[in-house]
């Protein structure tokens, strides 16, 4: 479908934040989303940082609000609204993490529009996928009414920006909600290692390693990825709850995921099984996790298996 023609055409993609350079995640977004059809960007972000991080082919607009409008600011509703209006927008697309999906759920309200959350593809006739019952299977959904609101889960497309020129900036008149006001803000702890839910490469850990994640961390290191761990795990004290992945944690899709220790019961498996390639390390040759793995090693190096 060329754009400019009927379905979708005018593309909306929700920012929420904006820190110096885009993750990971918001450039696969855009790229997806030029994909589809002319792309705008709405963001809480200044003017200023938005300019400077958004000056990439294909971002023809960039819609802000009159001050920063920081999540979970009610006030970032009223921005996304003004600016589908404003941009005439037929999809509205955001990262699945949790402010986008707040923001993007009240927007469907006010709407009264469909939303599909989790997406992994959407096509230019506007069908959506994402897998469902914990992954198990593929869905594919379209909007029925309104504009189509999505969020796209990271590592969903290859990230395929380049420079181009600042584009238009469009202040609206939105401002910060006075119900609102941010009293600090601390950096988080840096680890140097990609967020969780954006790697590429993900190791994840449980009870198997016993407390020890040195050969863990160093590995993480030479690989670029980011950790994980099982409930236990994060229960235990030995890693940050942030850090857990399955049914009640994070849900990753990285193009590799090591599970080193982890038996791969369901809760775990929901968060983890569309990765790319999985390579399962267990001393129980007949830990569930066998079962969705591409690669094994029981117990040590000496017993290795592909499936």
């Amino acid at each position: 479908m060329s754009r400019g023609t009927s379905g979708i055409s005018q593309v909306l993609v929700l920012l929420e934040r904006i820190e110096g350079t885009l993750s990971g995640a918001q450039a696969e977004l855009l790229t997806l989303a030029e994909r589809l059809g002319d792309v705008s960007v709405v963001t809480g972000a200044s003017g200023e940082a938005a300019g400077d991080a958004l000056s990439i082919r294909g971002v023809r607009e960039v819609y802000v609000g009159d001050g920063e409008i920081t999540p979970p600011d009610g006030a970032l509703v009223d921005l996304l609204e003004t600016a589908v209006k404003e941009s005439e927008a037929s999809v509205v697309l955001g990262v699945d993490v949790p402010d986008a999906v707040d923001a993007l759920a009240r927007l469907s309200v006010r709407l009264d529009a469909g939303i599909i959350t989790s997406a992994t593809g959407i096509d230019v006739d506007g069908t959506v996928s994402k897998p469902v019952l914990v992954s198990e299977h593929t869905c594919v959904a379209r909007a029925g009414q309104g504009p189509l609101i999505a969020t796209v889960k990271p590592n969903s497309v290859e990230a395929i920006t380049e420079k181009g020129a600042r584009p238009e900036l469009t202040s609206l008149p939105v401002k910060p909600s006075p119900a609102f006001e941010v009293l600090e803000t601390a950096p988080l702890p840096t680890s140097g290692r990609p967020p969780l839910t954006e790697a590429r490469v993900v190791i994840a850990v449980s009870r198997g390693v016993d407390g020890d994640l040195s050969l863990v961390e160093q590995l993480a290191d030479e690989l670029g990825a980011a950790i994980g761990a099982s409930r236990a795990v994060t229960d235990a004290g030995w890693i940050d709850h942030s850090a857990q992945i399955g049914q009640t944690g994070v849900t990753v899709s990285p193009q590799l995921y090591i599970s080193v220790g982890i038996s791969g019961a369901i809760q775990q498996k929901s968060g983890m099984q569309t990765s790319d390639v999985i390579v399962a390390i267990n001393k129980d040759e007949d830990a569930p996790v066998f079962e969705i793995a591409d690669y094994g090693v029981v117990g040590t190096s000496t017993r290795c298996f592909r499936r």
